[in-house]
């Protein structure tokens, strides 16, 4: 059986109280970086930017439209132009002059028509631009809390880095001091078990917090005041004390 100075054996408490302060700190870093809100506003980002860019490709097809309908208007102005322009210099048979005149009739009720529809495409681009500025602002807005959050807990993981090099700094000087062949044995168990040593108090081990069986108990009882005992349920170093008992 393994053996230590019963001094020695105590001090496995402390440096169970610093592995235990590390163990509380990464799990803080953990629920940091797994914060809920982040992926509540990644999954309301992704949809947010989803529909933003369906609004921008509603404009950009709308706009397409408007360049097209403008271009119609554009063209039957032309002809009417120049058709006006020829009924007005007198040219040609009169009977061409009537037909002519008819033409331009004719073009006049074309550009209107497409005048309306010119109207109708920029009157829903319109509202398909207010679409999209007021989807980018809900993205804004979204990628604004996104930020801030994240700064917020950037902040956070700094301060748990911080102190987890320091506590880790303290329990290595602190290790480094203590009887090597015990502190062998209960990193061991430590990596094993994730309680490296605790206190047998009135018959009770604080590592698994239950109490021991009578059989257990007399054989710790009767074992040597400097042997490293385990506990029967969790592993873990048993720290014994004249006064726990």
């Amino acid at each position: 059986m393994a053996k230590a100075a019963p001094a020695e054996q105590i001090k496995l408490l402390d440096l169970q109280g610093l592995d235990a302060k590390l163990k509380a700190l990464a799990s803080r870093r953990r629920s940091l970086e797994n914060d809920p809100r982040i992926k509540d506003l990644e999954a309301a980002l992704s949809v947010a930017s989803g529909e933003l860019g369906a609004a921008k490709v509603a404009v950009h097809d709308a706009e397409a439209e408007l360049k097209r309908a403008e271009a119609d208007v554009e063209q039957v102005a032309t002809r009417i132009e120049r058709d006006e322009a020829r009924l007005n210099s007198g040219t040609g048979l009169s009977k061409d002059l009537v037909a002519l005149q008819k033409d331009i009739a004719s073009l006049n009720r074309r550009r209107s028509d497409l005048e309306d529809v010119e109207l109708e495409v920029l009157e829903r681009l319109d509202t398909l631009r207010e679409r999209q500025s007021a989807q980018q602002q809900i993205v804004d807005d979204i990628q604004g809390s996104f930020g801030s959050i994240r700064a917020e807990l950037d902040k956070e993981l700094t301060a748990v880095d911080a102190e987890a090099a320091d506590v880790r700094g303290r329990r290595n000087e602190f290790a480094a001091g203590l009887d090597a062949g015990m502190l062998a044995i209960y990193e061991k168990t430590l990596a094993k078990r994730g309680v490296g040593a605790a206190r047998l108090f009135h018959g009770t081990s604080e590592a698994s917090g239950m109490k021991l069986s009578p059989g257990d108990l007399a054989e710790i009882t009767a074992a040597s005041v400097d042997d490293i005992v385990f506990c029967p349920d969790s592993g873990a170093i048993l720290v014994r004390s004249e006064e726990w008992a």
